[in-house]
């Protein structure tokens, strides 16, 4: 009678100790899943409040939209305008209010929404393909100048040239060398006789082209080959012409450049390429 008791008691502790492991299973299955949404939840909102900023990238006359978080550095911002562009990073100079730092982010540069980046670089293939063959090119023009007349007798040449010599010209000393002044050239002729300036902007590797109606900016790199010639009764004097694309009839014709200057303006636009 004893035992049967004893075993009676026993049986409701086997069916407590039954349930309590059932639900200690629910709340640990429960608890599981809690952690699993939660770290999906998680990640997603990372992604969702990741703070962009939209940029302007300005290369070689092209423009691109460019979309980048705003806590991304200069080198990663390099790696985004190498994809937009093909310009590789190393030969890269990002202009934002001077030069832009590689391992600040754009944040602690303070670029905001739609700001402009200025971009001056070659790609490898622009450097094998224009560089090297710029000597040759210089040596077939001269050759070839030697056969034709002067360019100051040619027809399109004179109708300048006859207006004489503007007033507000430059002073030119003829047989010296000058290093290219710090304010721009001015007072000079273009080919449809209105008055031009060149200005030489070195840290952006520009030449800006100035009219009365318009500046252009034209990148050093991309002009082929530069010409010039003594004006006949004032060699003191050149007539100059800036190559812009593949052919001499994309010429840009510049009269009265004092020849102090001819040799500094050459050898700044066309010399070697510079790798950033």
């Amino acid at each position: 009678m004893e035992t049967e008791a004893k075993a009676k008691e026993a049986e409701p502790l086997g069916e407590d100790a039954e349930k309590g492991d059932s639900e200690a299973t629910s709340h640990t299955d429960a608890g599981n899943a809690t952690t699993q949404d939660s770290s999906i939840s998680n990640g997603d909102d990372a992604d969702d409040k990741q703070e962009m900023v939209d940029l302007k990238i300005i290369w070689n006359k092209n423009k691109y939209d460019l979309k980048i978080p705003v806590d991304d550095t200069g080198a990663k911002l390099k790696e985004s305008i190498h994809s937009l562009t093909g310009l590789p990073p190393a030969m890269q100079k990002v202009m934002y209010k001077g030069l832009l730092p590689e391992d600040k982010t754009l944040r602690e540069i303070k670029i905001t929404n739609g700001a402009k980046i200025m971009v001056v670089g070659s790609t490898i293939n622009d450097v094998l393909a224009v560089n090297t063959p710029k000597e040759v090119i210089q040596q077939e023009v001269k050759a070839e100048e030697n056969k034709k007349e002067p360019l100051c007798r040619q027809k399109q040449h004179r109708k300048v040239l006859d207006k004489g010599k503007p007033d507000d010209i430059m002073p030119a000393i003829k047989g010296t060398k000058e290093r290219l002044p710090t304010v721009p050239l001015s007072g000079m002729f273009n080919k449809s006789g209105g008055k031009v300036r060149l200005t030489f902007k070195l840290e952006q590797d520009q030449l800006w082209i100035g009219t009365k109606e318009r500046t252009e900016k034209v990148p050093m790199g991309s002009i082929k080959n530069v010409v010039s010639e003594p004006i006949e009764g004032h060699e003191d004097y050149h007539m100059m012409a800036f190559q812009l694309g593949p052919t001499e009839a994309s010429q840009y014709w510049v009269y009265w450049v004092p020849a102090q200057f001819v040799d500094a303006i050459k050898d700044t636009v066309l010399g070697k390429w510079q790798y950033f």
